[in-house]
């Protein structure tokens, strides 16, 4: 991602909503019902995951944008803009250990524990939607 300004933020946030869409559409009510290699857990963790990605870059070109330092890890950009005061320290914390979820994901799909997934799911959205109203109003 180059450059941070409202458009680029817009568009972003609207990629996240479409994902989190996806992923609330195919939540199933009860974490029983989430099972390995279904459509339903296939197509909620590849959106939870691109939701993420795309918090995440939007995070680290954050801390380009307030130069920050270049955070050495995607958990880091969300620590340094909570210690700047860019992000609330609570919401930075619940968004670095996203990111640890993030590499989960990507590094590891089998060792996924899927009622860990479905309560990602039914959380993390509220977050990844603070993240953005947050960053909306900084820039």
């Amino acid at each position: 991602m180059t450059g941070l300004d409202r458009d680029t933020l817009a568009e972003r946030a609207a990629a996240i909503e479409r994902h989190l869409d996806r992923v609330a559409a195919r939540l199933p009510a009860s974490r029983d019902e989430l099972r390995r290699g279904t459509d339903a857990a296939d197509v909620i963790v590849l959106n939870l995951w691109q939701a993420l990605q795309l918090t995440i870059d939007l995070a680290v070109a954050a801390c380009l944008h307030f130069k920050l330092a270049a955070p050495g890890t995607y958990a880091d950009a969300f620590r340094q803009l909570g210690d700047t005061g860019l992000l609330d320290h609570e919401l930075a914390d619940r968004l670095a250990r996203a990111a640890g979820f993030r590499n989960l994901v990507v590094h590891g799909y089998q060792a996924l524990d899927l009622a860990r997934v479905q309560a990602i799911a039914r959380t993390g959205p509220a977050d990844l939607r603070a993240f953005l109203v947050a960053l909306r109003n900084r820039i």
